[in-house]
């Protein structure tokens, strides 16, 4: 192997996990309520059985989301169907039930694989304090509208 290359088993985990954002719409504050946040949550749980991808640690703030996901196995659809469907199902409730024109999303996320267990800490930590830096609470763990899914 070339020297170069020895180190790579250190930066690759087996099992990929993406770090994923998406916005709302002129970044209008929708987002950080009971209702929403569980319209947002219920549709995460329902990933893994549809495309294959399992969902970990969440942030949602009023007007975007932050959310871990890995894909199950081989077979998952591509991370790009798998976020456009969840975008399609939580757009479609969300605007029903607060009686809102469409669209709710902005047509793209933004995604990044991460590529070690220290990138996915760190990560995590910098979204974990997003509502403090908002001034939205003082600690992070008043913040309400946080959690996981399938793992953390």
């Amino acid at each position: 192997m070339h020297r170069h290359l020895q180190r790579l088993h250190l930066v690759w985990e087996k099992q990929p996990v993406y770090f994923v954002t998406t916005c709302v719409t002129a970044r209008r504050s929708l987002l950080s309520t009971s209702e929403v946040a569980g319209i947002l949550r219920e549709e995460w749980e329902h990933l893994r059985g549809r495309h294959g991808w399992a969902v970990g640690r969440y942030v949602i703030m009023p007007d975007h989301v932050h959310f871990f996901i890995a894909p199950e196995s081989t077979s998952a659809k591509p991370l790009a169907m798998a976020v456009g469907k969840w975008k399609e199902w939580t757009a479609k409730r969300i605007l029903k039930k607060l009686r809102l024109p469409p669209p709710l999303w902005q047509p793209e996320f933004f995604d990044h694989l991460l590529r070690s267990r220290e990138s996915r800490s760190e990560k995590w930590e910098y979204v974990r304090q997003n509502p403090v830096r908002a001034g939205l609470v003082r600690m992070p763990e008043e913040w309400s509208f946080a959690g996981f899914v399938d793992f953390e």
